[in-house]
């Protein structure tokens, strides 16, 4: 379909809109939008979770079954160990990546298992940038206070505290490793402003900071010959006669074997369950985004969080098909770009919160202002051209190349027309309960990074993923190490798997789908 005639109405507007101010919501305008469209609210979407930590809390379907799904693993595995090691991480993302770094950096015998490739992860495809409090005008109280405020007051403060203090010394590490973020004519870095930010603090590598963060530190993982195991699945958790975690069952997905694997300490970087499409929302996130994580740390015994929320980004693709539930990076508003529906009109402060303005979005195709394409999905005008005429011809080309080269793929030309967009599913607000440093309630495991919940309360400010995949990476890393290198190795049990099957059986909970399911379906079925 040719949508050009679509958005006439955006070029026609443009003039006017360039005058125009919008005011951000009032808090109880922000809290009845989000009630009435925003996807946490759809109360059918939630069941009460069966059994386990946490028996009785909401989540969606999806992550219920998760949560209460079996293992694949019999309980009569021999658990012979094919490696024996102080720390192993699982997660080949940024959180993975920092944290073995950081636990090998402390003479740690340390292994890093992957089920896909090292860097094959959501962190790769962050483009919006990583918030830090650098710019002269800004301080980590402010970095705090935005950010509480984006949570809806909901985020853990000794947590979100650790962050946005740790900030600045883990820019300060990623600048020594080489990361090449932006500078500004005069040689500082450059600092662009994110939504519900108050301040300029995101730290960018033009529209493709993930990218950059993780060549960075794949590269040192290679340097640093910490040993790696690619296409190793983590099926399951190890735990001693008192419940403590000692190691991992791991899969390798090129020959179907099991492979054992005995620490002392054990960190879970899985990140999200985008793949699991909640609610049928198209996603942004990475092919191996399976939750897989939260059913290992909650079969062992380890409680979850803020299971209830998620993040829908406001800018998924729409239009063409074969760039749905892609993001169009958050860069693009916060240099300007204007929302605006089939009519021409502004709706939302496009530098509000993700999930007020993913409300917005909603509201106007719900009530008839967006636009519907030949295949019957619907979303608004992102003006990207706006950029071009505001700040001068290439602007897009220059900040935002992975956006025009992506586009460009399938014909449009994001510098002439604006991009159909619509929320897509992107991040998984909660996860398993973690302390300052990263461990669970259960002893000798630790979680960092997507996997975790608690920091980011009930909505994620852009920006601050990155910085949370640095930070705890680093902070599990070094308690795992500290701890690997003072305790003898736990025996191997599968003790804990044998509690939680009797648990699900004593709930009446029969009808199990497997989980990790490490890899989603590749088409619906």
């Amino acid at each position: 379909m040719d949508v050009q005639p679509l958005h006439a109405a955006v070029h026609k507007s443009r003039d006017a809109r360039q005058r125009q101010t919008l005011p951000r919501l009032s808090p109880a305008e922000r809290d009845a939008l989000i009630k009435k469209f925003h996807p946490d609210h759809r109360q059918a979407a939630y069941r009460p979770i069966a059994f386990g930590p946490n028996k009785g809390d909401l989540t969606v379907h999806e992550l219920a079954s998760i949560l209460e799904g079996d293992s694949s693993i019999p309980d009569d595995l021999p658990l012979v160990p094919d490696h024996v090691v102080d720390v192993l991480v699982v997660g080949g993302g940024g959180a993975g990546c920092a944290a073995a770094l950081h636990a090998h950096g402390q003479g740690a015998d340390v292994l890093l298992a992957t089920k896909l490739r090292l860097g094959d992860s959501n962190s790769v495809m962050a483009q919006g940038g990583i918030q830090v409090a650098v710019a002269p005008n800004d301080s980590p109280v402010q970095h705090f206070l935005d950010t509480l405020k984006g949570g809806h007051m909901k985020n853990d403060h000794q947590l979100l505290k650790t962050m946005v203090e740790e900030g600045p010394s883990i820019a300060k590490w990623l600048l020594e490793l080489g990361v090449l973020f932006d500078r500004d004519p005069d040689g500082n870095l450059h600092v662009k402003k994110g939504g519900g930010s108050t301040r300029e603090r995101l730290l960018t590598c033009s529209d493709y900071t993930g990218l950059e963060i993780m060549r960075v530190l794949k590269d040192e993982m290679l340097n640093q010959r910490i040993q790696l195991l690619e296409f190793a699945a983590a099926m399951e958790l190890l735990s001693d006669d008192q419940g403590a975690c000692t190691g991992a069952v791991l899969k390798d997905l090129d020959n179907k074997r099991f492979v054992v694997v005995a620490a002392k300490t054990v960190i879970l970087a899985t990140g999200g369950i985008g793949r699991l499409h909640i609610q049928g929302f198209p996603t942004s996130n990475h092919y191996g985004a399976t939750g897989d994580g939260l059913a290992l740390a909650y079969r062992i015994g380890a409680p979850v969080t803020q299971i209830d929320t998620f993040q829908y980004h406001p800018s998924g693709g729409v239009y063409p098909e074969q760039l749905v539930g892609q993001l169009v990076t958050e860069g693009i508003r916060s240099e300007g770009g204007h929302l605006v529906n089939a009519k021409g009109d502004r709706f939302v402060n496009e530098l509000d919160t993700r999930d007020v303005v993913s409300s917005s979005i909603i509201r106007e195709c719900e009530e008839g202002r967006g636009v519907r394409t030949a295949t019957g999905r619907v979303g608004v005008w992102l003006d990207t051209p706006l950029l071009e005429v505001e700040s001068g011809k290439g602007t897009l080309e220059k900040h935002f190349p992975a956006m025009v080269r992506q586009y460009e793929r399938y014909g449009v030309d994001i510098r002439a027309d604006p991009v159909l967009i619509y929320p897509t599913l992107h991040y998984q607000n909660g996860g398993v309960k973690i302390d300052v440093n990263g461990e669970t309630p259960v002893k000798n495991l630790w979680v960092a990074g997507e996997t975790s919940g608690g920091l980011h309360g009930r909505n994620r400010l852009m920006g601050n993923s990155l910085l949370d995949l640095m930070v705890f990476g680093k902070r599990s890393g070094l308690a795992a190490a500290a701890r690997g290198q003072t305790i003898v190795q736990g025996r191997l049990t599968l003790n804990h798997l044998q509690r939680f099957r009797a648990d699900a059986k004593q709930h009446g909970v029969t009808h199990q789908m497997v989980s990790p399911m490490v890899l989603p379906a590749y088409t619906r079925q």
